[in-house]
This record gives C-alpha cells, structure tokens and sequence, in this order.
C-alpha cells in the first residue's frame, strides 16, 4: 500500500517523503542534492513541495514504463 501526501498538504518534511517513498534519509537527500527531487528552505529547514514529489513519481514511473 503505497502512501501518497494529503492533497491538502502543499509542502513536505523529509521524514514525510521519506515515509511517503520508503526511502532512507540519506537517499532522500540524494535525490535533492541531484535535483531529481526539487526542495527548497525555509530558515535551516528543508520542505519539498507536494507537487514536486508527484512530479518526481510520475517520472519515475514513466522511466520504469
């Protein structure tokens, strides 16, 4: 069962995308440092759009099609 973010939530965690994608911490900045995942900071804290985590599955699934 995958878990997809809340639609009303407009920006994530790392710990949520992490969750969202069971993915490692390590992995999810990975994917940020290689802008496969866009994010951006809000102070010293790292918050990825909703909108940019479904984009990045939806590449993703089309690369694995």
């Amino acid at each position: 069962m995958s878990k997809a973010p809340p639609t009303s939530i407009q920006a994530l965690r790392v710990p949520e995308v992490m969750e969202a994608l069971c993915l490692s911490r390590s992995k999810v900045y990975d994917l940020i440092r290689s802008r496969q995942l866009e994010s951006f900071t809000v102070g010293r804290s790292r918050r990825i759009a909703a909108d940019s985590l479904r984009i990045f599955i939806a590449q993703q699934i089309e690369e694995a099609a």
